[in-house]
């Protein structure tokens, strides 16, 4: 689609935190997001004023993916935030609200912003070292040799988020899921650095929630007429696999940049053909069970492997790549040249499966690092809203292994912290005879809203069952 304007150069601009712009844009913001935040948050509809879908949702990733925003402080605020869920997964929304009201100080603050820097540094610093110490009343140690704290933190996850629209039952089930699934992740001969697997999370939308599954290893879905064909037979205790990252279509677009020469009588086609069926007699002569490819296979190559009882299976797509590249133990080929036996891998066995309406070949590995999450809702909405929130809670679970403990929720945290801060800051200036600057504000944690008087007005609500609409939403 061209443009509607021309691309102009970008511009840096000087602009003071207390002009009544950044005011105005910034209470914009907090407005959106406090009013998702909390048990009573509503949702919100975001949708882009030239097209495409509705995204409803309340958790800040998918919030402020959507939000068109222009205004440089604005921009700095939600890359922070952003940066911030990619790494933990959690309190994206408080961090935003956190973030507005720091910001909001500048305004109405009478300090200076040196002083304020030094006393959020201060601040910052004396939250964190209490939050790690071992005497914080906030922090829960978590037991992995018990289930009960785990299964607790994923359904705090998922009750946090309603635009999936589960039941009590129905998170009860996705919660015992999402941790079966992580716990499949875990290699059985874990040494002292631990390499985490992955789960995939296969789409079956339009089915029951209770429906879905865990499944170890990859579900690839086919086509019930491209499984009529018939199944490999098993000569081993494993299959033999192949894995090309390349097209083995034949077209001469995906042989890569440079020139090719051609000889006076010579067809392309035919040469290029010839070069894929010698490719498929390699494989078969190597005993090669199954073929899997990224991109395409041309129909010729097919056929000649299936003759042979080779499985061939094209357009995997690159998301499954690397997972298949580990369930396997395969070296990804990436020529149409002759090819390694150490770029082969294997899996114990192969079959089909139907869930719901769909066909899915499923590849059972030898040691299982890698599953398959088939996740099942309603209709599409709810469907992206579940996937993303299931990704949030296995990412918390991984983080638990890197530091096993876990922060009350509900707004517990948030007090039981504005509490310590506050009869914590003032006997220790006081004693250090403080007479600078610090001491001509009466209330300094002001300068760190963290305390229920700043953030639990934000899940008042008039109409807790109302949601808001943003079309064409432009932060500026």
């Amino acid at each position: 689609m061209s443009r509607l304007e021309a691309k102009k150069p970008s511009l840096c601009k000087s602009e003071p935190l207390t002009s009544e712009r950044v005011r105005a844009t910034l209470l914009v913001l907090k407005g959106i997001v406090a009013s998702c935040y909390g048990p009573s948050g509503r949702l919100k509809q975001l949708h882009n004023g030239l097209g495409g879908s509705v995204c409803t949702t309340s958790q800040s990733s998918a919030l402020l993916a959507n939000l068109s925003v222009t205004h440089p402080i604005l921009k700095i605020l939600t890359t922070s935030v952003q940066n911030h869920v990619s790494c933990f997964s959690d309190c994206g929304l408080f961090t935003a609200i956190l973030c507005c009201n720091l910001i909001e100080n500048v305004q109405r603050l009478d300090l200076t912003p040196t002083t304020l820097i030094k006393l959020n540094k201060h601040l910052l610093n004396l939250c964190t070292s209490y939050l790690q110490s071992e005497v914080c009343g906030c922090r829960i140690p978590v037991d992995f040799s018990s289930t009960q704290i785990l299964l607790c933190l994923v359904r705090s996850v998922l009750t946090s988020k309603p635009a999936c629209m589960l039941t009590r039952k129905e998170v009860d089930h996705i919660s015992t899921l999402i941790l079966r699934a992580f716990l499949l992740t875990i290699p059985e001969n874990a040494g002292d650095h631990i390499s985490l697997g992955s789960s995939i999370i296969v789409p079956l939308k339009g089915q029951r929630v209770v429906d879905s599954t865990v499944l170890p290893g990859i579900l690839i879905e086919l086509s019930e007429i491209r499984l009529m064909k018939i199944l490999p037979v098993k000569k081993s205790d494993s299959l033999k696999v192949a894995l090309f990252r390349v097209s083995l279509s034949g077209d001469l677009s995906d042989t890569g940049e440079g020139s090719v020469v051609v000889s006076y009588g010579v067809s392309l086609e035919n040469a290029v053909l010839d070069q894929l069926l010698n490719l498929g007699r390699q494989l078969v002569s190597d005993h090669v069970d199954l073929v899997l490819c990224q991109k395409v296979i041309h129909p010729s190559l097919k056929q000649f492997l299936g003759v042979h009882r080779v499985l061939a299976i094209d357009r995997v797509g690159a998301a499954l790549m690397e997972p298949l590249s580990k369930v396997t133990g395969t070296q990804p080929i990436g020529s149409l040249g002759s090819i390694s036996p150490s770029s082969y891998g294997s899996v114990k066995d192969l079959c089909t499966a139907k869930f719901g309406f769909k066909w899915f070949l499923h590849l059972i590995p030898n040691e299982a690092t890698v599953c398959s999450l088939l996740l099942c809702n309603r209709n599409g909405t709810a469907w992206d809203e579940l996937k993303l929130t299931c990704q949030t809670a296995l990412h918390v679970l991984q983080l638990t292994i890197k530091e096993p403990c876990v922060l009350l929720g509900g707004g517990c945290t948030e007090t039981h912290l504005a509490a310590y801060i506050r009869h914590k800051v003032f006997p220790t200036w006081r004693s250090k005879g403080r007479n600078d600057e610090f001491q001509k504000h009466p209330l300094v944690t002001r300068v760190l809203p963290l305390g229920p008087h700043i953030m639990f007005p934000c899940t008042a609500n008039n109409n807790p069952g109302m949601s808001y609409t943003f079309r064409g939403t432009s932060l500026c």
